[in-house]
């Protein structure tokens, strides 16, 4: 009996979480281009540094999702209640970095669908 209330606890507050936590909203290149266009927007690229220095879209940030603590003291100085727009090389870490954007406070945040490989 125990055990069936402590799973019905957690199944009760893994859905509260989900409600408070969605995932990012996916843009396809088009509406990312014209959202983060002319705008000054807080724009990151979740990607390693090695990857950022490569090539990146002009004007983004980058925080690397891969090390998580640096991730989220990055974000200490950002606004929690504008929009943010992330991406990543095809869009896995991109889908991390949203969840952890979600726990850290942040209410909207806009990921690329298929990440940079589709911006190139």
């Amino acid at each position: 009996m125990k055990i069936l209330l402590a799973i019905t606890l957690l199944f009760v507050q893994l859905q509260i979480f989900a409600q408070k936590c969605p995932t990012a909203s996916l843009l396809d290149k088009t509406e990312f281009k014209q959202q983060i266009e002319n705008k000054r927007i807080q724009l990151v690229d979740v990607r390693t540094k090695a990857e950022f220095e490569t090539s990146h879209i002009k004007g983004a940030m980058n925080a690397d999702v891969l090390k998580e603590e640096k991730f989220k003291n990055q974000f200490a100085e950002y606004n929690k209640e504008e929009p943010v727009y992330i991406y990543c090389r095809s869009g896995n870490r991109s889908q991390k970095a949203s969840q952890l954007l979600c726990e850290l406070g942040f209410k909207k945040i806009y990921d690329l669908k298929g990440g940079y490989l589709t911006w190139e």
